[in-house]
């Protein structure tokens, strides 16, 4: 009986395609004003209270943008001294922030302390009625930053928060991107940083525990926020341990898993890695995805995917100058505007109330209430010596 062959054929199913779809056409990158806003003629007198590091990108920010700053104030002269020197050679200054409020040619005040300080430096601001910004994080307790929000409006003065990540190059024009609508509805933004913060095992900031979840991580919970159109964060889960090998105080490793309605987000951070480092993003949406990859605070490498293919746009800047860029000149702007910033005090609590959560999920093991953790832990500030 003779064998029959059998023809073993494979027939392609056009239907399936387990990567999603892909498509290789490329088009221009869409032209989103992701640079660091600036009013045209408002250029009012401003005083900066607190001289310490982080003062000086405040200040070599505002003074390539040209902005007019006339006073400075520090608890130690010569720090205050030394950043008149290096950046305004003719501002005054100050020991006591009183002094500098009494001036009324000063309109706007940059408060660049720790948060136990603007407990009571920013109402003094606000009562003297100088329009204020904040560092970030903005205040120790969602309460108190309520009550500031409450006194600006009373006294009709606008109060903002220097959350200059949102001014990153790539976070900017990622965040233009989402909110011209180019990807749709968001249902996804994961977010990975993998650098070292050991730098922090000689200062004061070895001293915070949650060095990483609170000081550092608000950015990326604030852009987190953004990239997710404004939606309401549900819960969060968090954790955080020290790496073997790290040298600082607080733990470098944590990360967190976001929930909101029909969507989700997570943050991961390793601040303990020894060689090189990277930072991820991606965003993904009904219309469209976005990733960006590059150094620590540099993914400047960004894809736009659409129907339509693939984009790339070219950025230039850095965050550790058109982030601070941003922040003042999104404060001055909206002034001369008379509209509310994009980085309102009122809307930053918004933040902040999800890294609480974060923390706090933390330190409990367990996933935590957005909105329902109203003070940061005690560990967010500086431990005794």
């Amino acid at each position: 009986m003779a064998k029959t062959k059998t023809k073993t054929t494979t027939k392609k199913n056009s239907s399936y395609n387990a990567m999603g779809k892909e498509v290789d056409a490329t088009f221009d990158a869409p032209k989103l004003a992701y640079e660091p806003p600036r009013p045209k003629k408002y250029n009012p007198p401003i005083g900066l209270i607190g001289c310490g590091g982080i003062s000086a990108s405040h200040l070599a920010a505002y003074k390539e943008q040209g902005y007019n700053v006339v006073a400075l104030c520090d608890l130690i002269p010569e720090r205050a001294e030394k950043r008149r020197s290096e950046f305004f050679p003719h501002a005054k200054t100050y020991v006591d922030y009183k002094q500098l409020l009494k001036h009324d040619d000063i309109e706007v005040v940059d408060i660049a302390t720790h948060p136990q300080d603007r407990a009571y430096l920013v109402p003094a601001a606000l009562d003297a009625g100088k329009h204020t910004l904040s560092q970030k994080p903005f205040v120790l307790s969602l309460d108190t930053g309520e009550k500031f929000v409450e006194l600006a409006a009373k006294k009709g003065v606008t109060l903002a928060v220097n959350q200059n990540g949102r001014w990153a190059p790539y976070f900017s024009w990622m965040r233009q991107a989402v909110a011209k609508g180019l990807l749709g509805e968001v249902f996804a933004a994961h977010l990975a940083c993998h650098w070292s913060h050991e730098w922090i095992k000689d200062t004061h900031f070895n001293r915070v525990h949650h060095i990483v979840l609170y000081d550092y991580a608000i950015h990326y919970f604030d852009m987190v926020r953004c990239l997710t159109q404004g939606r309401a964060a549900k819960r969060v889960f968090s954790t955080l341990t020290p790496a073997s090998h790290q040298q600082a105080r607080p733990p470098l490793l944590g990360q967190s898993v976001i929930e909101f309605d029909g969507a989700q987000a997570s943050l991961q951070f390793d601040a303990a890695v020894n060689f090189d480092s990277f930072e991820s993003v991606f965003v993904g949406g009904t219309k469209g995805t976005l990733q960006a990859t590059g150094g620590s605070c540099d993914a400047r490498n960004i894809t736009l995917r659409t129907a339509k293919g693939r984009a790339t746009p070219t950025l230039t800047g850095t965050w550790f100058r058109e982030g601070f860029k941003g922040s003042m000149g999104e404060l001055l702007q909206s002034i001369e505007q008379k509209r509310t910033p994009n980085n309102n005090a009122a809307d930053n609590l918004k933040s902040l109330a999800l890294c609480f959560a974060a923390v706090a999920s933390a330190e409990s093991g367990k996933p935590e209430i957005v909105g329902k953790v109203r003070k940061a832990s005690k560990n967010c500030m500086l431990s005794p010596e």
